[in-house]
């Protein structure tokens, strides 16, 4: 046997627990759920704790802003199309309730494809064994000829988009983002990282075009993100590019001499990123402000947040 002596655990000092703090009490455990229920009961059934209590919170900050006259920003990965969010954010923008949308440039893509023929998303997989990723004519040639065309009028790409989309009258223009913020006056900003699009292997692409839009976009964003203070950012799904958009937006309208400190951010993705996390939750709200990363499936958790959101409006 070993001759190290050992800790004499009848010594240590111990106390009441009902004079403990403790963090979980009974009142903050979920209630079971009780049929012919409605959206209300749902959510005050989940539990008063973590996520849930995070969900709750955001939706209060969405009323808050929307009440208060304040801006709420969507920034939105291609991510949030394909698992069909579309009528739910063009139900949003209608309702008065974005102040403006930020997409990466495959956003435009399955926009634009949903509005032409009502469906989207290729069997990538499939298609890159032959060489056919990527090479649909229709996709290819009319998003860089509206965006050229839009561009040369002086718009960004957001707003060219919208309003090619609208003046060609496609056969779903009614599913399409872009088309509604058009519509509702609404401005969509469009970042593009040449290289990372389908439409960037085609011939009718005019680059130059391109680089000057989403650079147009970029000031505009940078306009609605100086009257961000009291408001709302929401990054849906993108890891990279609108993350870093967002602090380099941030960044300028500071050095400018606008007050955005108080702001709410959100990060909502199926998986945690460090960019978002870093980029868009904590760096941002250093000043007053408020974070939440809300994990989860888009399909699930925006609807949830959007209906949470509205019922609250209602309150």
């Amino acid at each position: 046997m070993s001759d190290r002596p050992e800790i004499d655990l009848s010594r240590i000092q111990t106390y009441d627990l009902k004079e403990r703090k403790s963090k979980v009490d009974l009142d903050s455990g979920a209630k079971p759920w009780r049929p012919g229920g409605d959206f209300r009961d749902f959510l005050s059934s989940l539990p008063r704790e973590l996520a849930a209590d995070d969900l709750r919170a955001v939706a209060q900050a969405l009323v808050r802003a929307a009440r208060g006259s304040r801006p709420v920003i969507l920034g939105m990965g291609a991510h949030g199309i394909k698992v069909g969010l579309s009528p739910i954010i063009i139900d949003l923008i209608q309702k008065g309730l974005i102040s403006g949308l930020a997409l990466n440039g495959a956003g435009v893509i399955h926009d634009f494809e949903l509005a032409l023929v009502g469906r989207t998303s290729e069997d990538v997989e499939e298609e890159l064994k032959t060489g056919a990723f990527g090479m649909a004519r229709q996709t290819g040639e009319q998003i860089s000829r509206a965006i050229q065309k839009g561009v040369a009028q002086g718009l960004g790409i957001g707003e060219a988009m919208g309003l090619w989309l609208n003046e060609n009258e496609l056969p779903h223009l009614d599913r399409s983002i872009l088309a509604a913020a058009w519509q509702a006056g609404v401005p969509v900003c469009v970042f593009v990282a040449m290289g990372t699009d389908i439409i960037h292997m085609h011939p009718a692409l005019d680059p130059a075009s391109v680089g000057l839009g989403s650079h147009r976009d970029f000031k505009t964003f940078a306009g609605l993100v100086a009257d961000l203070e009291g408001g709302v950012y929401l990054n849906l799904g993108s890891a990279v590019i609108l993350p870093e958009v967002f602090l380099k937006a941030l960044t300028l309208v500071r050095n400018l001499g606008h007050q955005v400190n108080r702001i709410t951010t959100v990060n909502m993705d199926f998986m945690v990123h460090y960019r978002p996390l870093t980029n868009v939750v904590r760096r941002p709200t250093a000043l007053g402000g408020k974070g939440y990363n809300l994990v989860g499936h888009h399909e699930i958790m925006f609807p949830l947040l959007a209906a949470a959101w509205q019922e609250g409006m209602e309150d």
